[in-house]
């Protein structure tokens, strides 16, 4: 997929656990493991904007565009 979510990148820099975010933006631990590890189809703009919120990031610091190479 080219959309790349680079969650775990944002989360490693600011220092943060997957349980200390899912209490931040309060999203389930799954929800917030099938984001970081790429494998959503969707995300909502809420979600993201709570992740931007809790992480202090913008929304391209999270997600990344990557055109499929054929």
């Amino acid at each position: 997929m080219p959309i790349i979510v680079n969650l775990d990148v944002m989360m490693a820099k600011r220092k943060m656990s997957l349980n200390e975010l899912s209490e931040k933006v309060d999203l389930t631990l799954s929800n917030l493991s099938i984001l970081k590890t790429g494998k959503a189809k969707a995300i909502r703009f809420s979600t993201l904007e709570a992740l931007c919120k809790a992480l202090d990031c913008q929304p391209a610091d999270l997600l990344e565009y990557r055109p499929d190479r054929e």
